[in-house]
């Protein structure tokens, strides 16, 4: 959890609400109505004598905050509790009319944190008041009867937690003969990066004492949070005149786009000497000069014809290093006004995205169109679909059979473990890349161990199911060194926007075996449909080439929705997990232009929850972080990571080989285009 952090750190924005020491936006312990900006993420550690807890928040939407926190006690040995928490913007603040916002802790988990409130803030100049009314913990010894009594009977009853956790709470929510107050106020100095904060929170840690802990002395804390850089602060509390504590927060904005970098500059070739040209480039050939300049811009090119009678080119274009597709448009679109011949004055742009024929960007050149406005340049610039060119009159011929290697260090991460808060790999990684004829691909990686903790995990796997993904620790300590991948690809699209891929070899580090997946796109549709199938066999534990005697088949069939909201998109899959069980999982990511998702996931089968375990069903978050920020520079790289509350055996896929086309394709999409048009204007 501290690396997550301390990603936050090397990325982060300013101009962030306030952090709670359990993630969401808030004073010390308690909510405010406060939300912080749409699509800021933040990471929070908080160290008080009773607790460890760290937390992601993420602002899914401008009136939507969610937080998944991970807390240990300190007074007993005892695992850690996994639970999360959403915050709904009831509306914002006016003149005359606070902030007000409804929330419930503990939405999916045990419930030893549970408490929901409604909340209002209001800000006095320099100052922000917050007054709540809480249920559950927040509710304290009660200060009046609960009002919602006076609608059902049913909220008279809060019960207690009962079963294996992970599920909603639902009887509980709101429940309670008694409500209570909570609130406090922060005042923000003008002048200096501090703020101080004053909280009443009635809360009487129930649990804490259970285990070992102390009552409270006082229902009232105080803080100072000192903003250390633009979006990093560091917060010191005394909290109920019995303990001290610290909380580091850091937040980076995932929804802002990079502005346009200047290019990378270099010679053209048309102004190089024919004898410092490569000896395989024609100076005299058009197509050879711009390739050459198109690959040190960091694109690639792979196709391209000139039709006289329409006096169009048509270039099928890679890209390697622009985040934003639009970029990669605008310098394609200089670099062939400079070498394609005078006569073509259309360009016809084909975007290729992870092997797949997506797009195709119509515009006029852009020297026939000098003099005029930016805005009408715009308006020139159609999205078609993708589309493969029959007969080609030239193709690069990338270099095959020969091996390209890539040797670096990388990290495997195991968070939220229920003893430890990371598990951890530090290791060097052998990548190896191969092109093979008819565009098939070769590709695989081989790690070799540095240092990991992974052999202190004590759990053992209590999974009545076959063991297809809870004994991943043996694959992680008696294959510390081994083979990741090795396998065969190829990718193609064929007639109206039907994308495929087929696959065969070492998959991942657990199984081996051979697949494909299709996916119908239709053109502009916010729809997509997917069918994807594999047969695997599991793989020894030291990731050798030896197998173990678990064979099983998936299969899925998936449906895709871009949602016009907020960059929302949703997919379902149903279908055949690698347990046997049958069932669907539920994706739900916001994807911005930037290279930035995230999102949820959950997945019910025909398993139940007592032969699923702990945590009832599968679930948990996905991030995808691009790079370009931290390396400041162009690049498409990044890191792609799913987090689990607890690893179990139930609704378990290959990640990366059932229904993925649709996400590969994501930044190519056609609204990264229709949206952007005025980034493709050089």
């Amino acid at each position: 959890m501290y690396r997550i952090v301390l990603l936050g750190v090397f990325g982060a924005q300013s101009l962030h609400a306030s952090a709670s020491d359990f993630g969401v936006t808030g004073l010390i312990d308690t909510p405010t109505a406060r939300m912080s900006a749409d699509g800021m993420l933040t990471t929070t550690a908080a160290i008080q004598s009773r607790t460890n807890s760290y937390a992601v928040t993420y602002q899914a939407t401008p009136w939507l905050e969610g937080t998944f926190r991970y807390t240990g006690w300190n007074q007993a040995d005892y695992s850690y509790d996994r639970n999360y928490e959403a915050k709904l913007r009831l509306w914002q603040e006016q003149a005359y009319l606070p902030q007000v916002a409804v929330g419930i802790r503990d939405l999916v988990g045990t419930g030893l944190w549970g408490s929901e409130y409604l909340v209002a803030s209001k800000s006095v100049g320099d100052v922000d008041l917050t007054l709540g009314m809480g249920w559950g913990r927040l509710a304290g010894q009660g200060d009046f009867n609960n009002p919602l009594t006076q609608l059902s009977n049913s909220f008279d009853d809060r019960g207690g937690f009962e079963g294996l956790g992970g599920e909603l709470s639902t009887d509980m929510f709101f429940s309670g003969t008694d409500v209570g107050l909570f609130g406090g106020v922060q005042y923000q100095s003008g002048s200096l990066p501090l703020s101080v904060m004053l909280e009443y929170n009635p809360d009487q840690y129930v649990w804490e004492r259970s285990l070992g802990g102390f009552k409270p002395k006082s229902p009232w804390s105080a803080a100072v949070k000192w903003e250390a850089l633009p979006g990093v602060s560091l917060s010191l509390s005394r909290q109920h005149e019995r303990e001290w504590g610290i909380e580091l927060s850091a937040a980076l904005d995932t929804k802002s786009i990079t502005p346009r970098r200047p290019a990378p500059k270099f010679r053209s070739s048309l102004d190089m000497a024919p004898q410092d040209l490569p000896p395989q480039i024609n100076p005299r050939d058009w197509y050879d000069t711009l390739l050459f300049d198109v690959e040190r811009s960091g694109l690639l090119l792979l196709e391209a014809s000139i039709e006289p009678s329409s006096q169009t080119a048509i270039l099928v274009m890679g890209n390697d290093q622009y985040p934003v597709w639009a970029d990669a448009v605008a310098k394609m679109t200089v670099l062939a006004d400079l070498h394609l011949p005078s006569s073509v004055k259309t360009f016809r742009i084909v975007a290729e995205e992870a092997g797949h024929r997506v797009q195709t960007l119509q515009m006029r050149r852009p020297s026939m169109g000098y003099g005029q406005s930016k805005e009408l340049l715009e308006r020139q610039i159609s999205v078609l679909p993708g589309r493969n060119l029959a007969s080609p009159q030239r193709k690069t011929r990338f270099e095959e059979k020969k091996v390209f290697f890539d040797v670096g260090l990388s990290n495997r991460l195991q968070l939220f473990d229920p003893d430890d808060p990371a598990r951890y790999q530090l290791y060097a990684k052998a990548g190896v890349s191969l092109a093979l004829p008819k565009s098939w691909t070769l590709t695989g990686a081989y790690g070799f161990d540095i240092t990991n903790n992974f052999n202190e995990s004590t759990r053992d796997s209590d999974s009545v199911l076959p063991r297809v993904r809870s004994d991943v620790v043996k694959y992680l300590t008696e294959g510390e060194t081994g083979l990741d991948s090795l396998y065969f690809e190829k990718r193609g699209s064929g007639y109206k926007q039907l994308h495929y891929r087929v696959f065969g070899g070492v998959l991942e580090e657990m199984y081996s075996g051979l697949g494909g997946e299709v996916l119908y796109q239709p053109f502009q549709s916010r729809l997509a449909y997917g069918l994807s199938a594999n047969w695997l066999q599991q793989r020894a534990f030291d990731k050798s080439f030896r197998r173990l005697d678990y064979q099983t088949t998936t299969a899925f069939a998936s449906v895709y929705w871009a949602s016009p909201f907020y960059n929302f998109d949703v997919a379902m899959h149903a279908g055949k997990y690698l347990a046997k069980d049958v069932g669907a999982t539920l994706e739900v990511r916001r994807t911005f232009a930037n290279g930035w998702m995230v999102g949820l996931w959950a997945t019910k089968t025909d398993v139940s929850s007592e032969d699923f375990g702990e945590g009832s069903f599968d679930k948990g978050m996905f991030f995808k972080i691009p790079f370009d920020r931290l390396f400041g520079r162009d690049t498409r790289s990044g890191y792609s990571a799913r987090i689990r509350p607890i690893q179990r055996d139930g609704g378990q896929r290959l990640e990366d080989f059932s229904g993925n086309i649709w996400w590969d394709i994501r930044g190519a999409r056609y609204d990264a285009f229709s949206d952007y048009t005025d980034r493709m204007v050089p």
